[in-house]
């Protein structure tokens, strides 16, 4: 299975947050659409058939989500000074 690009599924978090937010599904039918389409998206994205389940999987896909995870470490370890210096 093809997995969408981290900034990708970011983007389209913030899409559907922003539209949830300002309330698209009982806005017009053009952010109603919106909407629709990015949830769509956001499912094809991530291999799921819920838009929930779909936020879920792209959430866990960003950098930090997992514990297994340590690119935020990455620049940590490399900022400390190594011992006995």
């Amino acid at each position: 299975m093809l997995m969408a690009h981290p900034a990708v599924l970011k983007d389209l978090i913030a899409q559907y947050e922003a539209l949830t937010l300002l309330g698209a599904e009982e806005s017009t039918p053009q952010a109603r659409q919106r909407l629709a389409d990015v949830s769509y998206t956001l499912c094809v994205a991530t291999g799921t058939k819920d838009v929930d389940m779909a936020l879920i999987a792209a959430r866990h896909r960003l950098s930090g989500a997992r514990p297994e995870d340590d690119s935020l470490l990455q620049t940590a370890v490399t900022a400390q000074p190594a011992a006995g210096v």
